[in-house]
């Protein structure tokens, strides 16, 4: 029997700062996050951030946290139900980090007899941070736990038609009555020298002003190529009557250097220097709302951007659960199931 197993990050159980250090201590200690040699990884993760990170991290939480739980997880079950009540196999959600692990959700779609399952990391573009971590570790679990279990996954889709047009619907619903200056399109960030080790061909990515816009095979695993083009594809069909647009990269960690231009550095700017009065925010990284889009973006940014001197401000909600999105996903489930897919 053929199953689904739905994937995103994840979260802590609580806002309590015991949780918020476990499920950091998961997170940051994942190689492809902080990609550093395991015993540089552990005294920094160990010796200095989780003395001092789980409780601000912890505050954060609670900003955005609902009466349900974690914002990420509750959306995700709720998309989660939707795509199985319009599907005839089984489906199941895990997260990379937390509690609700990909091992759980493996073993939910085995209880029920599944043998071969449809990975769907929750990822639209390629990062080792993000997509490659998800299908190395449900790999992993497969070969340790359940070396009977099939499973493909599903390719990155940045510039899927579907999800572009999911995309820009959800935008475009959000921003007929705001009158905007400028969208920003906001990703989360990465450090510079990912995309570098995720170069396939060990010489094209420059991270200059060219490389991503040259043909090239490394761009199957270029995580700054493929935002751009999710924006580049956003805008031909989204109706901008003459406002303009721009990229940029959050949520960076460290002193490292990481995506430019930096989200909050522009936030400022645009107030400052470009006369940006009324901004629109989007983050198409995330298909659902999370503590990146509803504390740093939604109420952080709104505050750096006003202070500067900026009037209206509009985070531009993710997908989450709504209609199209799910009807995107039941496409590629009904599509797998009626086709082979090329396994990754």
């Amino acid at each position: 029997m053929k199953g689904i197993l739905l994937v995103n990050l994840g979260s802590p159980d609580s806002t309590d700062t015991k949780d918020v250090r476990k499920y950091l201590d998961e997170f940051l200690m994942d190689e492809r996050v902080l990609d550093l040699p395991y015993w540089k990884r552990f005294l920094l993760v160990k010796g200095i951030i989780l003395n001092t990170r789980p409780k601000k991290s912890g505050a954060a939480y609670k900003k955005i946290w609902w009466e349900e739980g974690s914002p990420l997880v509750v959306i995700s079950e709720r998309f989660a139900k939707k795509v199985s009540d319009k599907v005839d196999i089984p489906v199941a959600l895990g997260m990379r980090y937390g509690s609700m692990s990909i091992e759980k959700g493996i073993q939910e779609l085995v209880n029920k007899g599944v043998d071969e399952i449809y990975l769907m990391p929750m990822y639209p573009h390629y990062a080792m941070s993000s997509y490659e971590t998800v299908v190395v570790k449900a790999e992993e679990v497969l070969k340790n736990k359940f070396p009977q279990i099939k499973m493909e996954t599903l390719p990155v889709f940045y510039n899927e038609v579907n999800y572009i047009d999911a995309m820009v619907n959800n935008i475009q619903k959000q921003i007929n009555d705001f009158d905007f200056d400028h969208i920003l399109f906001s990703y989360h960030g990465i450090p510079e020298r990912h995309i570098l080790k995720s170069d396939t061909t060990k010489s094209h990515c420059k991270i200059d002003g060219s490389c991503c816009n040259t043909p090239s095979k490394a761009h199957e695993t270029c995580y700054r190529h493929q935002c751009f083009e999710t924006t580049k594809e956003i805008i031909k069909k989204l109706d901008m009557k003459g406002k303009t647009h721009s990229n940029s990269f959050q949520s960076r960690l460290l002193k490292d250097p990481w995506l430019k231009p930096y989200t909050d550095f522009e936030f400022e700017r645009f107030a400052k220097e470009e006369g940006i009065k009324n901004l629109a925010v989007v983050t198409p990284a995330f298909v659902a709302d999370c503590l990146e889009t509803l504390e740093e973006i939604a109420m952080e940014g709104k505050e750096q951007f006003q202070e500067a001197g900026g009037q209206k401000y509009k985070h531009i909600t993710c997908m989450n659960d709504n209609d199209d999105w799910v009807d995107v996903a039941v496409k590629w489930v009904n599509d797998w199931k009626d086709k082979t897919v090329e396994v990754l």
